[in-house]
């Protein structure tokens, strides 16, 4: 993610529960997708005026498991602009979470955030559809 000139978004969240998929409160990684989602929505928005359509992951890695009350941060960037498609990077950074081990409500941010998810995709606007 190096362009300044290219539009980037942002995303901060805590997961909850309902996010959690399996035992012991483990989010599946599709709670990470589904950020990767908006985050690629929102840049198509700042590029084209369009929220486009996501149409493929080029690449996708867990590096790091999250659970019920981490909060993450999600981090996008275009780029490639092609003629209708907008290849983009994203990050998922574990942030804060809590801490059982102190008691059952503590919970703190991280002096140094844990990379989660890294992930390629593209999104294509239509003609049609780029207003800028």
């Amino acid at each position: 993610m190096t362009d300044p000139d290219m539009p980037t978004a942002f995303i901060r969240r805590r997961l909850s529960a309902k996010d959690a998929h399996y035992g012991g409160e483990l989010v599946a990684g599709a709670a990470q997708l589904e950020i990767i989602g908006d985050l690629i929505t929102e840049l198509a928005m700042w590029n084209d005026g369009d929220e486009g359509l996501f149409r493929a992951y080029e690449s996708v890695e867990f590096l790091h498991p999250l659970y019920a009350g981490d909060w993450v941060e999600g981090r996008g960037k275009i780029v490639k602009v092609g003629s209708t498609s907008r290849k983009c990077e994203f990050e998922i950074w574990k942030v804060g979470g809590h801490r059982t081990d102190i008691s059952e409500s503590a919970a703190e941010f991280l002096v140094e955030p844990i990379l989660s998810c890294t992930a390629i995709g593209t999104t294509v606007v239509t003609k049609e559809n780029q207003r800028f």
